[in-house]
């Protein structure tokens, strides 16, 4: 018995979840995708809103294996749920950045000075199908 119509392993593919994500972005999620989009970071294409098994990261360079979540204070009181989470990313070969909205707000440039040193790091990589991938 082969997959069902848009299930991966068990879980269904969140797309239509994804899609939702990019019309509503919070403040911090639009003026990061300000500097992030049209290769205008290290010449590297971003996705945003993009899933990576069952979870949609903010943004994602799959050229660079790097994932950028921009996270509300909602996240101080759930540290075991985003522990889990990075687990599970970086368990697939990804390298997760985490950022408050109000760095992302009140200093977009210091942001995106870490986001190039990572990617400088990371350098390209095939993440087409990730390392312990699920899809």
């Amino acid at each position: 018995m082969g997959k069902q119509h848009g299930q991966d392993n068990g879980y269904n593919r969140p797309t239509a979840q994804s899609r939702e994500l990019r019309s509503n972005p919070t403040d911090a999620e639009r003026t990061l995708w300000s500097a992030l989009r049209s290769r205008q970071v290290a010449g590297t294409r971003f996705n945003r809103q993009y899933p990576v098994g069952p979870y949609i990261c903010d943004f994602v360079a799959r050229s660079a294996g790097l994932v950028i979540e921009v996270d509300g204070g909602q996240h101080a009181f759930q540290t075991a749920q985003d522990k889990k989470r990075t687990d599970y990313i970086e368990a697939r070969g990804y390298r997760l950045l985490r950022f408050w909205n109000n760095d992302v707000l009140s200093n977009l440039e210091g942001v995106v000075a870490q986001i190039e040193q990572e990617l400088a790091k990371l350098g390209k990589r095939d993440m087409s199908k990730p390392q312990g991938s699920d899809w």
